[in-house]
């Protein structure tokens, strides 16, 4: 089972250009063309926390569906975090990880299944606090230590963790296996890393990148990262 995987904080659809223009996320999620991404930031932060992205034009004029997380009926996900999954994929059961923190931010989970075969998926976007992202990985590695079963399993999302190997990311030993695909924020001149995935020992990595076009350096202010990987 091959499968491509993609993390992309949209800034609330609101591009360098200081416009906020859903079609043209949309646009930059086609370019990808991933199987399960994961938005950050994807719903307003303030009064009924509205969905950036119109559901219906999402589910009529693209590949992908919503993971319902049925928390608020105007947001497309959970404090920002939204999955978006082809429509083949089943969905088996999907829900919210709570963080420690002291600003809206979170985690959602969704198990999910392709031909047969379950796999995990985690959608994260971290405090800006180091000590605060520390604690908040811990969280969300307990609460898959609690799930039922172990299957397959990827997380991603802004970590906003701007080290290479230290920081609140070495939470994540082995046999769990951090991604960096490249520097990603801002986008106009990507200088930091902040966008990561991890993969669990079940997976074997065949490419990772990230998407650089000339829509993407404008349509927000990181730029989207991905991976195909492979089930093993």
């Amino acid at each position: 089972m091959r499968l491509k995987f993609a993390s992309y904080n949209i800034h609330k659809a609101v591009g360098t250009d200081r416009r906020r223009d859903p079609d043209r996320i949309l646009a930059v999620l086609r370019e990808i063309d991933a199987d399960v991404i994961a938005l950050q930031e994807a719903d307003r932060r303030i009064g009924r926390r509205e969905s950036v992205l119109p559901r219906e034009t999402i589910e009529d004029y693209t590949p992908w569906r919503p993971v319902a997380l049925n928390h608020r009926p105007d947001s497309l996900g959970w404090h920002g975090n939204a999955l978006l999954v082809r429509r083949d994929i089943t969905v088996v059961e999907a829900g919210v990880v709570p963080l420690p923190t002291l600003e809206p931010r979170g985690a959602i989970r969704a198990d999910l299944m392709v031909e047969g075969q379950r796999f995990r998926v985690v959608g994260m976007h971290l405090d800006l606090s180091g000590l605060r992202r520390r604690q908040q990985v811990r969280t969300i590695l307990d609460h898959l230590a609690r799930c039922d079963g172990h299957c397959p399993t990827v997380l991603m999302g802004d970590c906003n963790e701007w080290s290479l190997h230290r920081g609140a990311l070495s939470e994540f030993r082995a046999p769990w296996r951090l991604i960096t695909p490249g520097a990603s924020f801002p986008s106009r001149r990507p200088l930091g890393r902040l966008d990561r995935l991890v993969l669990s020992e079940q997976w074997e990595l065949e490419e990772a990148g990230v998407h650089h076009s000339a829509l993407a350096a404008k349509a927000s202010d990181h730029l989207p990262v991905w991976v195909e990987i492979i089930q093993i």
